[in-house]
Formats: structure tokens, C-alpha cells, sequence
């Protein structure tokens, strides 16, 4: 088991439920150290008291709130732990709630909550099974690293579950974020559903890090003295480009199809952009805005022509576009 961060109880009405709280997650990044060019050395972060300029080992370090550029008060961690706070050594669950309810953005770490002792076996095991059968999840309280937070206590293979949770008012609105109203085609919105399904998963367990997997070949390789691993071929993707949404679509329903050998059923069509004309009025008002390319067509489907009448397939639109400005400026 791994070291525990912190132990306590968990306080659930009058049962109380002694707990070691573990690490939920693992970090598996690649960490790199800062070294000096010339020669490799490790370069380390000194803490060096501005006053006086002198390094300081931890002993000689503790806390201060500055209430002004003149006067700071200090803290100390045995007044920290003297505060009247209840949940200073508890989690207090205040609440059950549906899990559907709590929006994740909140979510924040995750730990495990092992037992400490046999003696809370069974009042963990009872708060398990009354999270299991109500289909609820346990909205609690708790004091960490001087402060209190709230935390959420949910079951998982057979193990109680505290997530830490960010208080309501530290979540940013992101109301002046959402893109300004666009039309959309309802052949589009329904495109993109069949996109969506054709995308599900029923899991998402099998995902990895493919930069950890490449940065790690790249770390192997040069520690080897072996040829560097090249670089993948991706698509460079222009700025303020006219995009076809309704081809970007057809194209990316048949390739999730593909992906899944499923067959496309043929191939996306996809076809030149004919941007509408704007009035001088509409066209002061969408400017610097992103364009977002129709099809002519009523129907909003994507419609083949014949090569001779200007088909123009993916490999072609580099070419299609050139010849479009030229008659354009002839003109």
C-alpha cells in the first residue's frame, strides 16, 4: 500500500470510521531535471532569504501572512493545528446527493480511504453497501494543507473513493467564452450525431500516452547513440481557411468507420466552396470572424459531378483554390 497522506475519520452522522486516505492516481510522466549545458551538472533550487542572503535549510523555514509590504505576521503549524475547526481531523459528510448532480468541472484529486485498524471494517463496509444501494454519492467536509474542502465520497471496486472538490465560487463563468449564435443546417447537427455514435466507446481504458511512448523511444535512442526517431507527417492546418463543414463531416464519419473496419460504404464526397455574398452591412458585422462554408444545394447533401464539370477531390483543393483566385482577380 502506498504511503499514507493523512489520517483521520470519517464522521457519517453518529458512526465514526477511523481511515488512512492513500493516493488514488499514479503520475507515470517523464521528469526532467535542469542541468548546466556546459557539463551536465544538476542545477537545484536554492531558498535564500531576501533580508540577508543566506540559504536556508527547511528547520529554519516556516510560514508568514503579509498584511503589508512592511509588516508580516508570522504562523506557526502548532497554531494551525489549534484551530477550532470540526473537520480538522474528520471527514464530515454533510450530504447525499444524486452523482449525476455534481458537475465535474469541480472535481479535483483523488484518493483512496483505507481502513485503519479492524475496528473500522465494519462501519466502512456499512457506509459502502448505503452508498451502493441508494445510488447516491457522499458530499463531505474536510481540513487539508490549512484549509478546508469539500470532497465527494463515491464507491469503486469495492473501495471508498474521496474526491476533492472546488468550492462553487472558485469555478470561472463561461458565459463571455460561448461562441455568439451561428445558423446552422439540421444535415449538419445530424451528421454530427451519426459522428458521434459512429465514435462511441464503451470504454476508455485502453487510451495511452502516445507523447510518453514517443518521448521515451526519443530518450532511449539518444542514450543509445542510435538515429533519432522522425518526425510523424501531420496536416498542416492553414489559418482562416473556408471550411466545408458538411464535407469535413462525411469525411470524418467514413474514417471513424474505417477505423473500426466497419467499411465506408464509399467514398466522403467533397466539393469546392462557393462562399454566399454578404450585403456591406453583414459584412461589417461578421468581420474577422471565422467563415464557415455551405453547401449550395437546398437539401444540404453533399452531391458528386462529373470530372469535367470541376470535381474536386482532396488531393486537388490546393489546386482548385489557386484557380478560383485567378478567375476571381480576372474578373
Amino acid at each position: 500500500m502506498p504511503r499514507p497522506l493523512w489520517t483521520g475519520a470519517i464522521s457519517f452522522g453518529l458512526v465514526t470510521i477511523p481511515v488512512k486516505v492513500v493516493s488514488a492516481t499514479q503520475d507515470h510522466s517523464i521528469h526532467f531535471r535542469q542541468v548546466h549545458l556546459e557539463d551536465l551538472g544538476r542545477v537545484r533550487t536554492r531558498k535564500v532569504c531576501e533580508l540577508d542572503g543566506e540559504a536556508l535549510s527547511q528547520d529554519e523555514i516556516g510560514k508568514g501572512y503579509e498584511l503589508s509590504k512592511e509588516q508580516t505576521v508570522p504562523i506557526t503549524d502548532e497554531e494551525l493545528d489549534r484551530i477550532p475547526l470540526p473537520t480538522a481531523k474528520a471527514i464530515e459528510i454533510v450530504a447525499f446527493v444524486d452523482a449525476d448532480s455534481v458537475d465535474p468541472i469541480r472535481i479535483s484529486d483523488s484518493y483512496y480511504l483505507a481502513i485503519d485498524g479492524q475496528v473500522a471494517a465494519k462501519p466502512y463496509t456499512l457506509l459502502r453497501r448505503a452508498l451502493e444501494r441508494s445510488d447516491k454519492v457522499a458530499v463531505a467536509k474536510f481540513a487539508w494543507h490549512n484549509r478546508e474542502r469539500l470532497g465527494l465520497l463515491r464507491v469503486r471496486e469495492g473501495a471508498i473513493v474521496l474526491h476533492s472538490m472546488r468550492w462553487p465560487d472558485e469555478i470561472r463563468s463561461p458565459e463571455s467564452l460561448a461562441p455568439r449564435q451561428v445558423e446552422l443546417d439540421d444535415d449538419e447537427i445530424d451528421r454530427a450525431v451519426q459522428l458521434t455514435d459512429t465514435m462511441a466507446l464503451d470504454s476508455i481504458a485502453g487510451f495511452r500516452d502516445a507523447y510518453r511512448d514517443a518521448l521515451e523511444d526519443l530518450i532511449a535512442a539518444k542514450s543509445e547513440g542510435r538515429e533519432l526517431p522522425e518526425p510523424a507527417e501531420g496536416e498542416e492546418q492553414g489559418e482562416g481557411k473556408v471550411v466545408d463543414l458538411m464535407a469535413a463531416l462525411n469525411a470524418s464519419v467514413e474514417a471513424a468507420k474505417e477505423s473500426r473496419g466497419e467499411g465506408g460504404g464509399g467514398e466522403a464526397t467533397v466539393h469546392a466552396m462557393r462562399p454566399r455574398k454578404k450585403t456591406a452591412s453583414k459584412k461589417a458585422a461578421s468581420s474577422g470572424k471565422a467563415t464557415t462554408g455551405r453547401k449550395a444545394g437546398a437539401s444540404g447533401k453533399t452531391t458528386g459531378r462529373k470530372a469535367g464539370a470541376g470535381k474536386t477531390t482532396a488531393a486537388k483543393r490546393t489546386t482548385g483554390a489557386k484557380r478560383t483566385a485567378r478567375k476571381r482577380s480576372a474578373s
